[in-house]
């Protein structure tokens, strides 16, 4: 294709979506009306934990993490996707795009580094009950959150990183928003390091959050069967359903928008649709299912709209 090399400021091109006429300001409206639903629920989630103080305790600072990265996510995509459709310019410059890229691939590994320690904590609160609070202490709950958000930051920044010694020749993204695989075919280079580093990056994701959460969770399972305490077994199912559903989904969506790409007869329009669903749809359930599940928030929450209500 294209044989020159771009410089750092060179405008993109994305890959626009095949709308029919009269389509777009629907979908414009359809998708700015899931947006500021779900900015509204992962903000009052953050505010309840804020400004309640009876939330102020480990699983919700540790929670704390989850609609914050949810906003992140939803915000790097939606809005720029968007824009584009009503614009019809599908126009970024490359700085945008790798900026929009590293945000979208922090929100992928903060989920799942998120969910991992937050099943630390349910596991420390339900099998050692009595040492919750010498072990969930201030200074431990500070380093947990660090360290997902540390490690997170580290493997994404090593990934993006590798692509500054690759010359570009191209500059079309073959999809509506920029992430490391529509980056990395801009370049004229050999790329294979960078593959194998992105899927060592992956596979320490993938490994850490699944292995992490698979020792809590079976622990939390045994101590439930061994001790036969009913109150035991609805504090447990209170306390982890909530963050089983939201990984469930969150996997889900993820093996679909892998798959959608590994199909030939699947159409392009299909499967920037599917890229898209990983960065929306937890961002809207999650949220929700917290509000659901987790009955101090729900409590909380339906406190606030009843004083509201009679106000």
């Amino acid at each position: 294709m294209e044989n020159k090399s771009f410089g750092f400021s060179s405008e993109l091109t994305l890959d626009p979506f095949v709308i029919p006429p009269g389509g777009k300001f629907p979908i414009f409206f359809l998708g700015i009306t899931i947006y500021f639903f779900g900015i509204f629920c992962n903000l009052t989630l953050l505010t309840l934990i804020v400004l309640k103080r009876s939330l102020h305790k480990p699983m919700y600072i540790i929670l704390f993490s989850l609609p914050l990265n949810d906003l992140i996510g939803i915000s790097a995509m939606l809005p720029k996707v968007l824009s584009d459709i009503v614009t019809e310019t599908n126009k970024v410059y490359y700085p945008l795009c790798v900026l929009q890229g590293f945000l979208l691939h922090m929100y992928g590994g903060g989920i799942l580094f998120i969910l991992a320690a937050m099943s630390f904590d349910r596991y420390v609160a339900i099998c050692m009950p009595l040492r919750y609070s010498s072990v969930m202490t201030p200074r431990v709950v500070i380093c947990i959150i660090s360290l997902v958000w540390g490690l997170d930051f580290v493997l994404i920044v090593s990934l993006f990183s590798l692509q500054t010694r690759l010359p570009r020749c191209k500059s079309v993204i073959m999809n509506v928003f920029c992430d490391n695989p529509s980056l990395l075919k801009l370049t004229c280079g050999n790329t294979t390091i960078n593959n194998i580093i992105g899927l060592f990056n992956t596979a320490i994701m993938q490994a850490v959050s699944v292995s992490v959460q698979a020792f809590s969770y079976v622990r939390i399972l045994i101590t439930c069967v061994f001790k036969r305490r009913s109150e035991a077994k609805t504090k447990a199912v209170n306390t982890c359903v909530a963050q089983l559903v939201i990984l469930i989904i969150f996997e889900i969506v993820g093996t679909f928008t892998i798959l959608s790409h590994r199909f030939k007869n699947v159409s392009a329009d299909l499967q920037k649709i599917m890229g898209m669903l990983i960065f929306l749809v937890p961002p809207l359930l999650n949220p929700i299912v917290y509000g659901l599940y987790t009955s101090e928030i729900r409590k909380i929450l339906l406190k606030v709209l009843k004083n509201r209500v009679s106000v």
